[in-house]
């Protein structure tokens, strides 16, 4: 079996607040390393009252502290929101209390919606070369310092901070590629471009002092129960909040409706069928098989399961029977 890792979003539930999510966060984490998954990364998102991990490096810090094995990271911070040599300092401070555990995920979209995106840069002036440039200025960061280097990241420079390129279309996969650099694609929400980028990345593959060989991470969405009833129950609250959110209306993640996708609109239901067409639910014979499927399918080398379920218990029981079905 290929390793597994959790994609954490610190879902907010109706009824909840952020500060509970966090805490159920720093619970989930501890829970994956006793069952074996290999890392928990937390992404950066902005103005979505359902998310509590905007202030990604914080929210590492928190669930590292917590946890001792595991691996921790960003799953990602979204580069264009952020001047390289701050994320340099911040994940190098993350990398100088917790050695070895840090992983460093990153993005080129803004994580939120254009508005925010201003009120997080103050200007949204960049041209197409800025992110490529922006990646390897932040690797840069972390080589051993030059003698007369007069800008160096403190804590950082000459620590091992792991960089990924994240993606949903062909741009990560090529920039990944050229960089020699490991690739994760969103394909729990954005599957369009799957096997394209997949294909691109590992032709275009330049081996590199960080990876000799391509190295693919894929997202995917599991919810596992009992039954298969169950678990599509369960997976209504995605399915809710995947609409709200694609109609403009980013709330909390709402509670479980029986029946959700058969009272939508033909447009809404082929959004979500094709959106999250890469998730597997339902029972553990169910997850078994879709997991097996989906890694024939695509010579995944890991999967990063991400699981936005209503009530926290439930979401535990998901990632165990996941963990139990698949050997972890």
């Amino acid at each position: 079996m290929i390793p597994l890792s959790v994609l954490d979003l610190s879902p907010v539930p109706e009824g909840s607040d952020a500060a509970q999510s966090l805490r159920n966060s720093l619970d989930l984490a501890r829970h994956a390393e006793r069952l074996g998954y290999r890392r928990i990364w937390f992404a950066e998102h902005h103005n979505m009252p359902g998310i509590a991990s905007a202030a990604t490096a914080v929210v590492i810090g928190h669930v590292a502290a917590g946890t001792s094995t595991i691996r921790v990271g960003a799953g990602g911070i979204m580069l264009p929101n952020h001047a390289p040599l701050v994320v340099a300092e911040q994940f190098g401070t993350l990398a100088a209390l917790f050695p070895g555990r840090i992983d460093l995920g990153l993005g080129r979209a803004p994580g939120t919606d254009q508005l925010t995106a201003r009120a997080l840069r103050r200007n949204l002036n960049s041209d197409a070369n800025a992110f490529p440039q922006d990646v390897v200025e932040l690797m840069d960061y972390f080589q051993p310092a030059e003698p007369d280097q007069r800008v160096r990241a403190v804590p950082g420079a000459g620590l091992d901070v792991p960089v990924w390129i994240l993606g949903s279309s062909l741009f990560g996969a090529q920039l990944a590629a050229a960089l020699g650099l490991p690739y994760a694609f969103a394909s729990h929400f954005a599957p369009a471009e799957l096997e394209h980028a997949i294909e691109i990345y590992r032709a275009r593959f330049e081996p590199s002092e960080y990876l000799d060989k391509p190295y693919v991470m894929l997202g995917v969405n599991v919810f596992a129960a009992q039954t298969d009833d169950e678990a599509n129950l369960l997976f209504s609250s995605l399915q809710q909040a995947f609409v709200n959110l694609r109609t403009g209306k980013p709330g909390l993640l709402p509670p479980p409706a029986k029946d959700y996708e058969e009272g939508l609109d033909p447009t809404a239901r082929a959004l979500l069928q094709h959106a999250l067409s890469c998730s597997i639910v339902g029972s553990p014979q169910t997850v078994k098989e879709g997991i097996d499927a989906f890694i024939a399918r695509t010579d995944a080398d890991e999967l990063m399961v991400t699981a936005q379920i209503f009530d926290h218990a439930a979401r535990i029981r998901s990632f165990e029977i996941l963990a139990e079905v698949t050997g972890l």
